[in-house]
C-alpha cells in the first residue's frame, strides 16, 4: 500500500543529491587550486534503479532509484594562458575546472523538474492512501 510513497521518496532523495552536486559544481566554477592540488574537478551523480521484487504480489515492480556514486568528470581541464596568475604552470597556462555553466544549468533544471514530479507523485500516493484508509473504516 505504501510502496508508491517509498518509490517517490527515493526519487526525491536522488534529485536532492543531484541538486547539491550541481550547487557544489557552480560554487567551484573558478577554483583553480584545491587542497588536493590542481583545479576543482566537476562531479556527476550516477543513479541506479533498485531491484524489483522477485516474488509476491509486487513481482517485477521496481522499487525506485538510489544514488550509486558521485564521480569526478574525466574530461580535461581547459587551459588559459595567464602567466601573471600564481597558479600558472611553467609555460604560463592555468588549468581551470572542467565545469561549464550551461551544462550545470541544464542538470539543475532536470533535477529540479524531477524533484517536482516526485513530490507530485508522493502527494498523489499519499492522498490515495488516505482515501483507502477512510474507505475501510
Amino acid at each position: 500500500m505504501f510502496d508508491a510513497l517509498k518509490i517517490a521518496a527515493t526519487g526525491l532523495t536522488a534529485s536532492s543529491v543531484q541538486l547539491g552536486v550541481v550547487a557544489s559544481n557552480l560554487a567551484n566554477i573558478d577554483t583553480t587550486v584545491t587542497p588536493g592540488g590542481g583545479p576543482y574537478r566537476r562531479e556527476m551523480v550516477l543513479l541506479q534503479s533498485l531491484p524489483a521484487y522477485a516474488s509476491g504480489l509486487d513481482r517485477g515492480v521496481g522499487q525506485g532509484v538510489a544514488v550509486a556514486a558521485i564521480v569526478g568528470d574525466p574530461s580535461p581541464f581547459p587551459l588559459v594562458y595567464d602567466p601573471t596568475n600564481p597558479a600558472a604552470n611553467a609555460k604560463g597556462y592555468v588549468a581551470y575546472p572542467n565545469v561549464h555553466l550551461a551544462t550545470e544549468m541544464v542538470d539543475m533544471i532536470a533535477a529540479s523538474r524531477s524533484y517536482q514530479a516526485d513530490a507530485t507523485a508522493f502527494q498523489a500516493a499519499q492522498s490515495l492512501d488516505v482515501k483507502a484508509l477512510t474507505l475501510s473504516a
